[in-house]
Parts: structure tokens; C-alpha cells; sequence
């Protein structure tokens, strides 16, 4: 919770030096900064120090970062008689309510907002060092899918659960309401009795270049090769505990979907296999999910317009990062090194730590 956070502090001072300087100044501003900084030492939360010294979390973030990065010179940059701050603390902080409720700005809306609210300009080349030191980051802003949940991260949960919980009188997972009645039925070769595998599961479309890489050049950057491309799809299964894979095929129709599923099933025979995807029209129909249960899949599809939510989107972002700087001769070259460098990076798991990895089993 947000009145738990405690703030890593360093200690630029030590103990004795602060109660030093807190009996020699006369400066309330400053007083407040060390008593800040000092019940920080003592392990109290940020909230909890901003409220002993009259302060907003706001606030209290932005002297633990100049502290932080510059000790006392940078936490009163201000009291040694020079030019006073356009906005003072508590303006800042009303500030930044106003930028929050309103996120995100473009720069120009944020000179207009200083001006009609609190009278001042800042110059153009000034402001970003300005809000950066309030808090505030300059990136691209993720859009959000209008059909996505509003809590896709536990609607997943509860899916995982689902599939995790192998009452023997329920259905098949995969099996929905109107679905035929015949077909529903592991195929005799199958064993799933040697534990569970958890993966992820996607399709891409990776090239073996990538014109926004920056390269070096001396006169014109023109690049004067063949140009290598596939037409056809890289679908990919990227294992937590078992054997990932990556293949090639034509298409993403149910069919060359299925024969994936089939290399995913003998790559890892013996055990349950927990599958995360996505929505794919060739994922949800009832033919893809009947031959996943027959090949012992249970199929947990991600809520609707969460791809953030698929570790296996991470892996094809290095893939790609990784292989458009390295030159290839042919389409069958290409696709080798797609299928090496993707088992070189799903050997690491760390792409999916952040999410569900307390429900893989051991």
C-alpha cells in the first residue's frame, strides 16, 4: 500500500552531522529538510516523514530524489540568496494534482496550464529539466484497447485458477457451452499424469532488417543489399518449465495452429500443458480448442486487448532487437538464425517473473 513505502535514503551525512546542523540552523526550511531526511534514517515510511514535517508525498518524493543525488546542496538549492523559485512548494504540489488529474501533457500544454493557473513560463529548453524534477516522465503512453478489462492483471488470475483446478466431474477446460458433444476425448498416446508445463503462446512476423536501427556511415546511409524477407509466420511457444519452441507456417489458419500444438505436446510429452494466448480467431474456435484437449492443452486465453499481459511479446521484442543488425543470405539462413537466437533467449525466464510465475509448479 501506498502508506508503506519506505524510501531507500542515502547517507550522504552521518547521524551526528544532521543533529549538528539542525541545532545551528535558524532556518525553518532547512530544519524541516533535516528532520525529513532524518526520520528517514530512522526507517520511518515517506508518508510518515512528510507528515511530521507539514509536507505532501509529493513533496517529500522530490527531496528524497535531490537529497539523494546531491546531498544538502541539492535539497536547499535555493537559500543561499539567490533567485527564489517561480513556484513555491505548495504551488508545485498543486501542480502536479492538476497535471495528474489531467495526464497526459504535451509541452505546450503544460506552458498554457503555468500560465492560466500560476502566472509564469518557463523557457522551452528549461521545462523538461523543470517537470522531471517534480516527478514526472517523458515516454510514449501505452493506449489501452477500449475492450480491455479494467482489471485484466486479476482476470487472468481467476483464468489461471480455473485451469489449475483439475476437479474430475467439470468438463474439459477448453469445452464451452454449445460445443459438439463428440471429440472431447485425450488421445490414447497422451500421458499427463508427470506434472504441469506452463507456457505462452503467439505468433509474429520478425524480418531479417530493420530501418529505424541507427548504423554507422560515413557519406549517405543507403544500405545496398539483397533484400531477405519471409512471408511466412514465426508461432512460437515459450516455456517457464518445459521445452519452448519456435516454428514456420504458411498461415494461422486452425489447422497449421494445431500442428503447432502437436509439436508443443512432443516437445513435451508426460505432463499437463498450460498454455497462455490470445484471441486469435484460429485460437478460440472450437476445432483449435477440441484438438488442444485431445492433445492434453488446457488453453487460458489473455483478456481481450491485453498483449502486455504475454511474456512471449517480450521474447519477440529482443528476438527482433537482436537479429536486425545481422546480415543473411537467404530465407531458409533466416529462418535458422530466428529458431537458434529464439531458444538462446527462452532459456531465460526472467520475462515472465512479474507474472504468474508463483502458480508455475515445481
Amino acid at each position: 500500500m501506498a502508506g508503506d513505502r519506505h524510501k531507500e535514503i542515502v547517507r550522504h551525512l552521518s547521524e551526528d552531522d544532521l543533529d549538528r546542523l539542525l541545532d545551528e540552523t535558524d532556518d525553518d526550511k532547512i530544519s524541516k529538510r533535516l528532520t525529513f531526511v532524518k526520520r528517514l534514517y530512522k526507517g520511518a515510511t515517506l508518508e510518515d516523514a512528510a507528515d511530521d514535517v507539514g509536507r505532501s508525498s509529493a513533496t517529500a518524493t522530490r527531496w528524497v530524489r535531490r537529497w539523494n543525488k546531491g546531498g544538502l546542496g541539492r535539497l536547499t538549492p535555493n537559500f543561499g540568496g539567490g533567485r527564489p523559485p517561480k513556484l513555491g512548494e505548495d504551488e508545485q504540489d498543486e501542480l502536479i494534482e492538476l497535471l495528474r488529474d489531467g495526464q497526459p501533457w504535451k509541452s505546450q500544454e503544460v506552458q498554457h496550464l503555468l500560465m492560466d493557473e500560476f502566472d509564469v513560463e518557463y523557457h522551452p529548453d528549461y521545462l523538461g529539466t523543470f517537470l522531471r524534477d517534480l516527478g514526472l516522465s517523458y515516454a510514449k503512453p501505452r493506449p489501452k484497447r477500449p475492450n480491455q478489462p479494467e482489471n485484466p492483471d486479476e482476470v487472468l488470475d481467476e483464468r489461471v485458477d480455473d485451469a489449475l483446478d483439475e476437479s474430475e466431474d467439470e468438463q474439459p477446460h477448453n469445452k464451452r457451452m454449445g460445443d459438439d458433444e463428440e471429440g472431447w476425448i485425450v488421445d490414447e498416446d497422451v500421458c499427463t499424469d508427470g506434472g504441469t508445463v506452463i507456457g505462452f503462446f503467439d505468433a509474429s512476423h520478425p524480418q531479417p532488417y530493420d530501418n529505424s536501427r541507427r548504423v554507422w556511415y560515413v557519406d549517405d546511409p543507403h544500405v545496398e543489399r539483397p533484400l531477405v524477407k519471409t512471408e511466412d509466420s514465426a508461432v512460437g511457444f515459450y516455456a517457464l518449465n518445459g521445452e519452448s519452441l519456435v516454428t514456420f507456417t504458411e498461415d494461422e489458419t486452425k489447422e497449421r495452429i494445431c500442428e503447432v500444438l502437436e509439436m508443443v505436446r512432443e516437445q513435451n510429452p508426460g505432463k499437463r500443458i498450460l498454455l497462455v494466448l490470445d484471441k486469435h480467431g484460429s485460437h478460440i474456435c472450437e476445432y483449435t480448442r477440441r484438438r488442444a484437449h485431445q492433445l492434453g492443452i488446457d488453453l487460458i486465453f489473455l483478456p481481450s486487448g491485453s498483449p502486455h499481459l504475454n511474456p512471449i511479446e517480450k521474447v519477440w521484442d529482443y528476438l527482433k532487437w537482436t537479429m536486425c543488425p545481422i546480415i543473411v543470405a537467404n530465407e531458409e539462413e533466416f529462418k535458422e538464425l530466428v529458431k537458434n537466437v529464439f531458444k538462446q533467449i527462452t532459456r531465460r525466464i526472467s520475462y515472465a517473473q512479474s507474472y504468474l510465475f508463483s502458480v508455475v509448479p515445481s
